[in-house]
């Protein structure tokens, strides 16, 4: 299989970039490094500093390289339009001078790519994972999260040469069977691929092979989670936002959890992906300290599963 596995900053709890808590960036890259991982992602928009000079230095001397900057914001209103194409400006910018990865015969777009996720809604944070209750757009609101998603899409692609994935979350408008479904086919495989992530699916409650097969012909990037069962169904019991599920530890190290990867990778390989998958373990930042350990024991069964 031509596939390089990465690495990603949630997994030492840099989710929101105001959180007092956050380790050091410096630290995140090199404890990827320290547990065998040639690359990760940039992390969410302001948590690695916009320093070309400072942040190649960081990456060389470890190592390392970007395979994706993250769009990870309210996609749904007009009014946040200028911001998030600032995003999609500055944060291309410089994943694309950045140490870039090596590509694999047989990927479809070159990496670093742009993931691009919807988030910043009470109404749907505390519904994630329970698409019978949790509000859907109204037209008029849905069309205009197409139009950001595709003007994302479109500047990324033609002014970097980065494609944009589009990538379910729990939480966000874009989770849900339906929903899924529904953006792709308002914004189509030319203007963005699809990121699929094995434990937003299971928490939305679908089959994460099912649906990386289902939606194969845009499959551009992966992201691996894995999910204990138990936190699980304790959460899903209760109403609580997302992230306070992954500080409850819901997410888990790679193999530790429910998700079937011996599957999911016969998965992969009759589909001959080849590319990039990042390995993600949302946590409460606070709890950083048992990151290293946990991305190498992820790295290692990942390894051992023939990944």
């Amino acid at each position: 299989m031509s596939i390089t596995i990465t690495t990603a900053p949630c997994c030492w709890g840099v989710d929101d970039v105001s959180n007092p808590n956050l380790p050091p960036w410096e630290r995140v890259f090199e404890e990827a490094a320290k547990a065998g991982y040639g690359g990760l992602e940039l992390g969410p928009y302001g948590y690695v500093p916009l320093d070309e000079a400072r942040v190649s230095e960081a990456l060389r001397t470890r190592g390392l390289f970007i395979v994706a900057g993250t769009i990870f914001d309210d996609l749904v209103s007009p009014a946040n339009r200028d911001s998030l194409l600032k995003q999609t400006d500055e944060i291309c910018a410089l994943i694309t001078r950045l140490p870039l990865p090596q590509q694999a015969e047989g990927q479809r777009f070159p990496a670093p790519y742009l993931t691009v996720m919807d988030w910043g809604h009470d109404e749907r944070d505390y519904a994630a994972g329970h698409s019978d209750r949790a509000p859907r757009l109204s037209d008029e609101a849905w069309a205009g999260m197409v139009e950001n998603i595709r003007a994302i899409a479109d500047l990324a692609r033609t002014r970097y040469g980065v494609r944009a994935v589009i990538h379910p979350h729990a939480g966000g408008y874009i989770e849900f069977a339906d929903e899924i479904e529904r953006i792709s086919a308002d914004v189509p495989k030319e203007v963005a691929g699809f990121c699929l992530d094995t434990g937003h699916t299971y928490y939305a409650g679908l089959d994460p092979a099912e649906t990386l097969e289902r939606y194969a012909d845009r499959l551009d990037y992966v992201h691996f989670k894995d999910i204990d069962q138990a936190v699980f169904d304790r959460v899903m019991a209760t109403r609580i936002r997302f992230f306070e599920a992954c500080a409850q530890g819901v997410m888990c190290p790679i193999g530790r959890g429910v998700i079937d990867y011996p599957a999911i990778r016969a998965l992969l390989s009759r589909l001959s992906y080849a590319g990039f998958i990042t390995v993600e373990q949302e946590r409460d930042p606070r709890n950083a300290g048992g990151s290293l350990a946990d991305v190498k024991a992820s790295r290692d069964y990942l390894t051992s599963a023939g990944f």
